[in-house]
């Protein structure tokens, strides 16, 4: 048996070998969260989809933690502390509630609430055309897999009773207007 390969062989096998390392990208640096041993991160993790807005899931270097894109622009973190009551705007996605952080516009940080280990997502919204809720739409098996404890309230939730009632006013009825007889 001849081991030597044919010259019109290499030709084939060179450009996949270079798309092949082309395609690899390094390994994203990120520190995990304090709690990142939660065993309940290990959940999420394993539930990760390979894809969010179709960019492509990448190896770090941290526990309980993954990313996507590259360039990345999508992180997270699993293990990250639980958010108490807060007035950042909350957005319900496929069942998870999230508090949104916008102050670094336009990256988004992301955290569940209600939920114990937290996690925390973090969208370069340049990098995603803008597609913030469907990366959490993405996640939301994996992050749903821990139990919700507390939900996201409105005001109304909050101030109950307290609201003033409105009622609603109608315009005034035209009234007659009294004719008099000509004398």
């Amino acid at each position: 048996m001849n081991s030597k390969l044919r010259p019109g062989a290499l030709l084939v096998l060179v450009p996949i070998l270079a798309a092949v390392l082309a395609g690899c990208a390094p390994t994203v640096a990120l520190t995990p969260a304090a709690d990142a041993t939660n065993p309940g991160c290990a959940q999420i993790i394993v539930r990760l989809p390979k894809t969010v807005a179709s960019q492509p899931i990448r190896q770090t270097d941290a526990q309980a933690t993954s990313a996507w894109g590259n360039p990345t622009s999508v992180l997270l973190r699993c293990g990250v502390t639980p958010p108490g009551p807060s007035q950042d705007l909350c957005y319900t996605v496929s069942g998870v509630d999230w508090l949104m952080n916008p102050n670094k516009a336009p990256v988004y940080v992301f955290t569940t609430y209600g939920r114990n280990p937290a996690t925390e997502v973090v969208v370069d919204s340049k990098l995603t055309q803008g597609q913030g809720t469907i990366i959490l739409d993405e996640l939301s098996n994996a992050v749903g897999s821990i139990k919700q404890t507390h939900k996201c309230l409105n005001r109304e939730d909050v101030l109950g009773s307290q609201l003033p009632k409105v009622t609603p006013t109608l315009p005034p009825t035209p009234s007659p207007t009294p004719t008099v007889p000509p004398k």
